[in-house]
């Protein structure tokens, strides 16, 4: 099951640099996970300083 991220989402770019695959990219208006790639590590949901990254 991968994480997504919520509008919560301030772009802050933590997520990002933590990803152990490199899975989460910017999107238009927050970070955006490829659910294909991600491994279910929830490593971006331990960086995020709101809580954005979720389990899908």
């Amino acid at each position: 099951m991968a994480f997504k991220i919520t509008d919560e989402c301030i772009s802050c770019g933590a997520c990002e640099a933590e990803c152990p695959v490199s899975c989460i990219t910017a999107g238009d208006s927050k970070y955006e996970i490829d659910a294909d790639a991600c491994i279910d590590c929830g490593t971006c949901a331990g960086v995020c300083p709101v809580g954005a990254p979720v389990q899908d």
